[in-house]
């Protein structure tokens, strides 16, 4: 089930040049041998493939700063997309030697995908204490402030962030973060998009998609992270999805449904060159508990009423028992 048998990949987030897809996801050597120590070793590793199936391996695309600088211990999850001036932006997570529990959000340039600049002049995009807890605020050992997923509608540009209010239950205050661009340059924060108290206690790895005509939201949560209300009735986590009427909210993310269990994360839908929409993800988990590190194949997705579902799936048994996982390195 490993993409890479060197390294441990996780969270991935991908691309359409309109010639190969580009998968861009976060490494960590298995030389670490504890896979909790992989997170504050962090860089971005770089893949394309022409049918999701089959990928090539290409250089590392992006890896900490030499620092001092908020981004000098590790880089976490991002998303990639070309803006009107042709350059592609991708925007990331970073993590500081000297503050690791505080994750802040900046943008790095590429003209091909395959070498990337830091924009000097762009803004570090904090969380803002008017709506958002910071480090202090709560039991929790980390400044939530991550994932950036950035999207356009109408004139402006939005980010959707993984972030928590500054009130509620500690496992309930996960939200959906916004910030606001008419340039992609400058970024203004705003109020989240969603309530607190919602079951979760945080949203990782937010995507939009429509998918069949139909916009859906979709995150990741691990059970341990669940309320206690919503662990009454199902103490499992794993990706969870929230069909939505608009791009840019309010979202309803009480009414949220899990398309995995915990032994699949981090999942992105990505359309395919035949125009259906289908889900990947990492394996978290093998059926003994133990990390695994390493993306799977796509597995179509589809509707099912108010309910987005694996086509073909049981979810009880796995996202894809028959999946091939492979990476050439030519």
């Amino acid at each position: 089930m490993h993409l890479l048998p060197d390294a441990w990949t996780w969270d991935m987030w991908f691309v359409d040049d309109g010639r190969q897809f580009h998968a861009f996801y976060l490494k960590a050597s298995r030389a670490l041998i504890d896979p909790d120590r992989r997170h504050l070793r962090a860089s971005v590793g770089h893949a394309v493939s022409d049918d999701l199936h089959t990928w090539t391996e290409l250089a590392d695309a992006f890896v900490p700063s030499d620092g001092p600088a908020f981004d000098d211990l590790a880089i976490w999850t991002g998303s990639v997309l070309r803006g009107p001036d042709g350059d592609w932006r991708l925007f990331y997570t970073g993590c500081s030697r000297a503050r690791p529990e505080v994750q802040r959000i900046s943008v790095a340039r590429s003209r091909d995908l395959l070498t990337w600049t830091r924009d000097a002049g762009a803004p570090v995009l904090e969380a803002d204490p008017t709506w958002y807890e910071r480090l202090g605020d709560s039991a929790w050992d980390n400044e939530t402030w991550r994932d950036p997923w950035v999207f356009r509608s109408g004139d402006e540009w939005h980010m959707l962030l993984t972030a928590r209010a500054r009130d509620g239950e500690p496992r309930g205050r996960g939200v959906v973060g916004h910030a606001v661009s008419t340039d992609l340059d400058r970024w203004d924060v705003r109020a989240p998009l969603s309530a607190p108290d919602t079951g979760f206690g945080q949203l990782e790895v937010l995507q939009l998609a429509e998918v069949e005509g139909r916009l859906v939201l979709l995150f990741s949560c691990l059970g341990a992270e669940l309320s206690d209300g919503r662990r009454a009735t199902d103490d499992r986590g794993g990706i969870w999805s929230l069909p939505v009427d608009s791009p840019t909210g309010p979202f309803d993310v009480g009414r949220a449904t899990r398309l995995t269990d915990h032994r699949w994360y981090a999942g992105r839908l990505v359309e395919d060159r035949a125009g259906r929409w289908n889900l990947l993800a990492f394996r978290n988990e093998d059926d003994d508990g133990a990390f695994v590190g390493g993306i799977g194949d796509p597995v179509p997705v589809t509707w099912d009423g108010e309910r987005l579902v694996l086509a073909g799936y049981d979810i009880s048994s796995g996202m894809a028992p028959h999946a091939r996982h492979r990476l050439t390195g030519e």
